[in-house]
């Protein structure tokens, strides 16, 4: 019985890997069968529910992350000369703020 049981967990595997899951994403027959690593076991289900999903072939619920899509954009050269010239999130203007008045490398002095 044990090894029926862990020959259906290997062909569930092996069906997995034809569907496009990769190996970093399954578990080990162990793992399952003797309940060693069950959020390995899960993960898996998981990654399956993700991969199902995008296929196209299955339209019902699913459980674990949505996988990523190709977004290919076109713009034309003047778009691209435009954006140029804006600035990044990185180098806003901040209110004039500076650092003036910073202590840094200064030790504090604590007296009683």
């Amino acid at each position: 019985m044990a090894f029926k049981q862990m020959e259906n967990i290997e062909k569930f595997l092996t069906a997995c890997k034809g569907f496009g899951l990769k190996d970093g994403d399954l578990f080990q027959t162990a793992d399952l069968y003797e309940c060693q690593n069950m959020s390995q076991v899960v993960g898996t289900i998981y990654n399956l529910s993700s991969v199902a999903s995008t296929s196209g072939g299955y339209k019902g619920p699913c459980i674990g992350v949505k996988m990523s899509e190709e977004n290919v954009r076109e713009f034309d050269q003047a778009t691209i000369d435009a954006g140029k010239n804006v600035l990044g999130g990185q180098t806003g203007w901040n209110k004039g703020a500076n650092q003036s008045g910073m202590n840094i490398g200064n030790c504090r002095h604590i007296t009683d």
